[in-house]
C-alpha cells in the first residue's frame, strides 16, 4: 500500500443524530474494501461512537446498517479511530472506556492524518 491510499474521515456527529454518525463507518468500510488504509477521526459528540456500549443505543433507521454492526466490522476490517482528546476529557472519557482499536488523540495526530493522504469530513 503506497502513501496515497490513506483516508483520514473526520466527524462531530454524535449519536443523537443517527444517520450523520454512521457515514464515516460507511464511507471508512468502503474504502478499507478497497485496501485503503483509513483512519476515522471523532471530534465533539462524536467521540461518544467509540465508547463501549454507545453504538447499542443509536437508533437503526430504516435502509441504514445496523449501527453495532457497522462499527465492528470497520474494526474487523483494519479500521482505526482516533478520538479528540479535550473533547474527550470534557466528556470525561478514558483510554478504558474505548472499544478495542480507538484510541485518544490530539490535534498533533489530526493534522499528521490530514498530511498524510486525502481527508474527507462527514
Amino acid at each position: 500500500m503506497s502513501d496515497t491510499e490513506k483516508l483520514l474521515i473526520t466527524s462531530t456527529h454524535g449519536i443523537d443524530d443517527p444517520e450523520r454518525c454512521l457515514l464515516p463507518f460507511i464511507v471508512g468500510n468502503g474504502a478499507l474494501a478497497l485496501d485503503v488504509d483509513v483512519t476515522v477521526f471523532l471530534l465533539g459528540s462524536a467521540v461518544d461512537l467509540a465508547v463501549k456500549g454507545k453504538a447499542a443505543e443509536i437508533e437503526h433507521l430504516s435502509g441504514m446498517p445496523e449501527p453495532k454492526k457497522l462499527i465492528e466490522d470497520f474494526f474487523a476490517l483494519g479500521g482505526k479511530v482516533l478520538l479528540c482528546g479535550p473533547c474527550s476529557n470534557h466528556r470525561g472519557i478514558k483510554d478504558e472506556d474505548l472499544l478495542e482499536g480507538a484510541k485518544i488523540g490530539g490535534a498533533a495526530a489530526l493534522v499528521s492524518l490530514a498530511q498524510e493522504g486525502a481527508t474527507i469530513g462527514l
